[in-house]
């Protein structure tokens, strides 16, 4: 299966793989090296009222949505907390779209219905599935434990933050890898025997 889409598919998402894994180079390296504040969102405060009166309807009631922490001096426990806001998704996605550019490249190579395609599919579903949960957990654990240093009072404990959806979509693909292998061992069968 050679098609035009499939070959333009496969270079686009090597491009990104690479792009985003530039990202998380540069990412890492920038905020090392960069020696300003670190600046961390919580919603500890979401239901604090509002010091100030805001102009707002009769019977209304308003309250605190989010409070946003800044160091201006951090740490380095805390300069490495920021990064783990950040870098986990690009090293996801990055590596993600690396195996996605694997399974076309083999869909291009072999066709379709291979045994390396239904297996490049199943490790590609099992990197999204088990990937997006670690990810978002240190993603959250990294924003939790900032938002700890900064602001006792908040704490610190175990947080998921991201789209766990994707854990379905990853599962999705380890089921269709396995009905693609299967497809694959009974077409060789009916192979065998004619």
């Amino acid at each position: 299966m050679n098609t035009r889409l499939t070959r333009a598919l496969a270079s686009v998402t090597f491009t990104l793989a690479v792009l985003c894994g530039l990202a998380f180079i540069g990412t890492a390296v920038t905020h090392m090296l960069d020696d300003g504040a670190v600046c961390v969102q919580t919603n500890f405060w979401r239901n604090a009222s509002l010091a100030d009166s805001l102009p707002i309807g009769k019977g209304v009631q308003a309250s605190g949505s989010a409070a946003r922490l800044c160091q201006d001096s951090p740490s380095v426990g805390q300069r490495a907390a920021d990064l783990g806001g950040e870098l986990p998704w690009l090293l996801f996605g990055s590596l993600a779209l690396l195996l996605f550019s694997q399974l076309l490249k083999a869909v291009l190579r072999q066709g379709p219905f291979t045994e390396a395609v239904s297996r490049r599919l199943s490790v590609l579903g099992w990197s999204v599935a088990v990937g997006t949960p670690l990810a978002g957990l240190v993603v959250g654990w990294s924003q939790s434990w900032l938002v700890g240093s900064m602001a006792p009072i908040a704490g610190s404990g175990p947080a998921v933050s991201g789209p766990l959806v994707l854990v379905l979509a990853g599962l999705a693909a380890v089921i269709m890898g396995k009905i693609m292998r299967e497809g694959v061992r009974m077409r060789e069968d009916l192979e065998g025997t004619i």
